[in-house]
């Protein structure tokens, strides 16, 4: 029959059309399970753009191990690191944290550590890679109403100038008209003190004014962003001796039967060192690793 014909082709497209417009639509919202880890990474969804749905934390089970305790020649750092998370926790004032300096330094093994020290008493760290950082408002939203306390962590931060995470970050900050959660700091990484990139042209832009230095509005700019920090630490090479006192805290830690002897491994640090082209800690783990399991398999 004609008619029935004609209803059957209508369905039929309708039934396309659904498919084609279920096809655009965001996933259905992912529940976080709070307690299946201390630690979470937020993953944006693949072309989302629903309002108030970008993406979802997920639970990070496997977390660094490492101690307080293991990171050397940055007490100064840790202590100023560990005395603002532990206000944080007792619900008292307390800043975002920039850790700026030297690459391999300690900067984000600190954070990591402070995460292992402090789980027990409800801190939780929300890992956000830089350029997600535009999904800002929507991980506060995830996390305001949670009885945990976050360090929302951004490793190796660093923008270009016209970067829509920069402004996600000075708003989140300090510039919003919205109050920052109270259970929520910021703590980032960068080897940039203030996290733009600074040319040498901008300097021409300064002026001295009844004998005070007044940079020009390029370089204001950029220190506009890392001022919004209430702390920042900074974090420097560390010398031969250093490196070595490194070197050797890993190698005990690394090294069941008791730490060898430094004249075994003094000449394999230095030269290891030289080929890296850098003194850190990290090279100083790295080393550790590679020595302690080379004569693991002789």
């Amino acid at each position: 029959m004609p008619a029935m014909d004609a209803i059957e082709r209508i369905a039929s497209r309708l039934e396309a059309l659904i498919d084609r417009v279920e096809g655009l639509l965001p996933p259905a919202p992912v529940e976080t399970d709070w307690e299946a880890a201390i630690a979470f990474q937020w993953q944006p969804l693949s072309g989302a753009g629903a309002p108030g749905h970008t993406g979802h934390l997920v639970a990070l089970p496997a977390t660094h191990a490492i101690r307080l305790d293991a990171l050397h020649h940055i007490e100064r750092q840790k202590a100023t690191a560990e005395r603002n998370t532990r206000q944080f926790l007792a619900g008292q004032p307390a800043n975002n944290l920039l850790l700026s300096g030297a690459r391999g330094t300690g900067k984000s093994s600190l954070v990591k550590a402070l995460l292992n020290a402090y789980a027990h008493q409800g801190l939780r760290l929300i890992e956000v890679e830089p350029r997600h950082l535009v999904d800002l408002p929507a991980i506060v939203r995830a996390v305001a109403h949670r009885p945990e306390r976050f360090i929302l962590f951004c490793d190796d931060l660093s923008f270009e100038a016209d970067d829509p995470s920069y402004k996600a970050l000075k708003a989140a900050l300090d510039g919003s008209v919205a109050a920052p959660p109270d259970n929520m700091l910021i703590y980032a990484t960068s080897n940039r003190r203030h996290l733009l990139p600074e040319y040498f042209s901008e300097n021409r832009q300064a002026q001295v004014v009844d004998g005070e230095i007044h940079h020009g509005e390029a370089v204001e700019e950029k220190i506009s962003l890392s001022e919004r920090f209430g702390l920042w630490l900074s974090f420097h090479p560390f010398d031969q001796q250093r490196y070595l006192d490194i070197c050797a805290g890993w190698l005990d830690a690394l090294t069941p039967d008791g730490p060898p002897a430094e004249a075994e491994w003094r000449a394999d640090a230095l030269r290891f060192a030289l080929e890296r082209g850098s003194r850190s800690g990290r090279v100083a783990w790295q080393f550790a690793r590679d020595w302690v399991g080379a004569r693991g398999i002789d």
